[in-house]
């Protein structure tokens, strides 16, 4: 478990598109909404994680022939997020955290992180790396466990420190965050449609 918690903290770590979010939500709309939108991008970890520790090659092969079609939706709901971010009114009120938008902050990152079928060649490598590959079906789910904990855990820490500083913030200095947050994401975007 200790292994998969390592893998799944180092995994999500590094800034991207989703981390871009997951800042921008916790200033704009509260801790909460940061870390539930975290926790999607640690549930499509474990999706991942799972295919990969067991190993389940229909699964993998079908992702990886859909790359294509995966990055283009992944690359325009990116544009379309960066471009709603950059125009969204800035307030310097976090936003009351109700059910609907709550689930709708998981599963929008939950989707826009499956549609990276290239995480999946991350965990297989790790996986193979580590000689994790051939376990048993209890030491692949312990392994997968310890990757969305460990996702987890680095969603827990960042939305965390960075809600420290949503309080000292005002609604002009919001606007500019979005301004950045959402042609950072745009970039992203163009990125991942300029590379199909």
């Amino acid at each position: 478990m200790v292994k998969g918690i390592v893998i799944g903290f180092s995994i999500a770590a590094p800034v991207g598109p989703i981390g871009v979010l997951v800042i921008r939500r916790t200033l704009a709309q509260g801790r909460v909404y940061g870390l539930l939108s975290g926790l999607g991008a640690a549930s499509a970890d474990a999706v991942y994680g799972l295919v990969a520790g067991f190993g389940i090659s229909i699964i993998m092969n079908f992702l990886l022939g859909l790359q294509f079609w995966l990055q283009l939706a992944g690359g325009l709901f990116l544009c379309y997020l960066g471009a709603r971010t950059f125009t969204s009114i800035a307030s310097d009120k976090p936003a009351n955290a109700q059910g609907r938008h709550l689930m709708g902050a998981y599963s929008s990152v939950l989707l826009l992180t499956l549609t990276n079928p290239i995480t999946i060649l991350s965990f297989i490598g790790i996986f193979s790396g580590l000689g994790l590959t051939q376990t048993s079906s209890y030491s692949a789910l312990t392994l997968v466990v310890g990757v969305f904990i460990g996702s987890a855990l680095w969603w827990l820490i960042l939305s965390s420190v960075v809600g420290l500083f949503n309080r000292h913030l005002h609604e002009r200095s919001l606007t500019w965050i979005n301004r950045l947050s959402g042609l950072i994401i745009f970039s992203f975007g163009v990125y991942a449609l300029v590379n199909l």
